[in-house]
């Protein structure tokens, strides 16, 4: 199903024990994220557009924005923090996009088409907010400040939604009311603490140097604060916004960049906070991001292929070095990436929801993530062995060990990784599966004469930590290789003498066919004759015209090369005239 990668040791005890105490618990990094713990929901839509989360009633909203036609009904999916499906809730002829629900969790509001709609988050009761402009695009909807905010782009189709001019609206004594800002794009709003709301451009051709700024919006108002637009004077570094989020104490905005990663800044001035996150694994585009409510930590969604982590969990203080939770979504039970704006936590850290898609776009998945609170010590014992006793390259080899883990049994069994270093450098051998009695054989076929080291993992999964390495070198030696000779007794001079062979070679198959040095000694002395190539299943022949009588011995070799060892073989033959 999933897997995960760990491009380096990792060491995550520090964040298992800090995590212990708010009932959020991690492994290790890299871990699969597949576990009892971690329900993962196929998702009723075609198309994404917003992830909201009631924490009084432990209710997620997903919304299917379905703009592709001006009378297309949207669809709300409505589950509780389990991932059990409560209802879907369908928006009759007119497309859903921005959801926010209100501070007390007894509103859902809607952005819809032509108007904004209120849910009552138990009844799922529908009350009309109130009518806005027709939107062809998709809204973004925000709660802040005891107020409703929105996004109105002006556009008459979808082909146009990229560079719309875009105004933020609000709902004001129950009327649709400009607010007097806009600028092109599908802007991007988030509230958070404070009464602070931020709203954030994407980079479009009508805006080459997108903007990022921060809404006070205290006692209904809405005043402009920090704002930053990130271009150079050469016009390099611009913002391409996927994302955005405040932190728990509204002190930090982190910023899913697709250039640039995750961008971390002062909210006061929106200035770049003084340490920053680690940069992403190679290959992962940032699309994503999300605080948890408790603030102490920060989901950092992506999107990569292959076994390319697509989210990472770590404490989000960046000066705390410990290593992140990665996860890897990569086929038809989890989706390919976590989708731009996909992800929010419960109030207490307890739980991350995510949105995956697959690569086209087309289907998506509901994460709901919550590691248990207790993990379990595991540990290599009895160190490493391999067999043969004599390591030969390119023969296959079996490395040899066991692992021992705490706690109950687990639902599926432990995977290690283990890695090959020799002189070519590492290499990765991939994963293997422990046996129920904690035993594991890790195969391989070294293809270098030297020492090998043979280093084991295991990274830790949502119920055990990870274990120290263990490792083994491995003396490999040179493959063998035989001549096996068939010469006749006797012979004469006069009819002369032919000898057939086999040449083998183990390990490795040799570059080019052998070609077989062969040297006669008689009663006149040693000299050598024409060399003979071996045919493609291992034969050769070597025919020859004595020159003596009485015993002439021939001995055919061959020299050897870096991966096979040299040898040789004679065959004596009594002359006669």
């Amino acid at each position: 199903m999933n897997t995960a990668h760990r491009p380096r040791p990792l060491a995550a005890t520090l964040l298992a024990a800090a995590l212990a105490g708010t009932g959020l618990t991690v492994a290790a990094a890299p871990a699969a994220h597949a576990a009892a713990s971690d329900a993962v929901v196929k998702l009723p839509i075609s198309s994404y557009s917003a992830l909201a989360v009631d924490n009084v009633h432990e209710r997620v909203f997903v919304a299917d924005s379905n703009v592709g036609y001006y009378l297309n009904s949207g669809t709300i999916a409505v589950y509780n923090f389990e991932g059990e499906r409560l209802t879907t809730i369908t928006t009759n002829q007119a497309h859903v996009s921005g959801l926010a629900v209100s501070a007390d969790g007894s509103k859902l509001y809607a952005g819809l088409r032509d108007r904004v709609e209120a849910y009552d988050t138990t009844t799922y009761a529908r009350t009309i907010v109130a009518y806005a402009n027709t939107d062809y695009c998709g809204r973004e909807v925000a709660q802040s400040g005891g107020q409703t905010y929105f996004t109105t782009p002006l556009a008459s189709s979808v082909s146009q939604c990229a560079t719309a001019e875009t105004n933020l609206d609000a709902i004001v004594n129950g009327g649709h009311t400009r607010t007097g800002w806009n600028d092109y794009g599908d802007l991007l709003l988030e509230a958070g603490a404070g009464n602070r709301m931020l709203m954030g451009q994407p980079l479009n051709t009508k805006a080459a140097n997108p903007f990022l700024t921060v809404f006070d919006t205290s006692d209904g108002a809405l005043v402009r604060n920090a704002a930053r637009r990130f271009a150079d004077a050469e016009g390099k570094g611009a913002l391409d916004l996927k994302d955005l989020a405040l932190s728990a104490d509204g002190t930090k905005v982190a910023v899913a960049d697709a250039t640039a990663g995750t961008r971390l800044l002062n909210t006061d001035d929106l200035s770049d906070a003084a340490a920053g996150y680690q940069a992403l694994p190679s290959g992962a585009t940032a699309s994503s991001v999300a605080f948890s409510g408790d603030g102490k930590y920060i989901a950092r969604g992506a999107s990569a292929t292959g076994s390319t982590p697509d989210l990472l969990v770590q404490p989000a203080d960046p000066t705390d070095a410990t290593a992140p939770l990665e996860f890897v979504f990569e086929g038809s039970l989890d989706g390919d990436k976590v989708v731009p704006r996909g992800m929010e936590w419960s109030a207490d850290g307890s739980r991350l929801f995510a949105v995956t898609a697959n690569a086209a776009g087309s289907q998506y998945w509901l994460h709901i993530i919550q590691p248990p609170a207790v993990q379990y010590d595991a540990r290599f014992t009895g160190g490493l062995t391999h067999s043969p006793a004599q390591a030969v390259a390119g023969e296959p080899l079996a490395v040899r060990g066991k692992l021992e883990q705490d706690g109950p049994a687990p639902a599926e069994p432990l995977k290690v990784e283990a890695t090959r270093t020799d002189a070519n450098g590492t290499h990765d051998l991939g994963t293997f599966t422990v046996k129920a009695d904690g035993t594991f054989t890790v195969l391989d076929e070294p293809d270098l004469v030297g020492d090998a080291t043979y280093t084991v993992s295991y990274l830790g999964d949502l119920t055990h930590r990870p274990a120290d390495d263990v490792t083994t070198t491995v003396s490999v030696g040179k493959a063998p290789t035989s001549i096996a000779l068939t010469a006749p007794e006797e012979a004469s001079m006069s009819t002369g003498i032919e000898i057939t062979g086999t040449f083998t070679a183990q390990g490795k198959p040799l570059p080019d066919r052998a070609v077989l040095k062969v040297e006669r000694t008689d009663s006149l002395g040693t000299g050598t004759l024409s060399s003979v190539t071996v045919a493609a299943d291992g034969t050769f022949t070597i025919n020859d015209i004595p020159r003596a009588r009485r015993d002439v011995t021939y001995t055919v070799s061959w020299p050897g090369d870096d991966l096979h060892t040299a040898s040789t073989a004679s065959a004596t033959v009594y002359v006669r005239r």
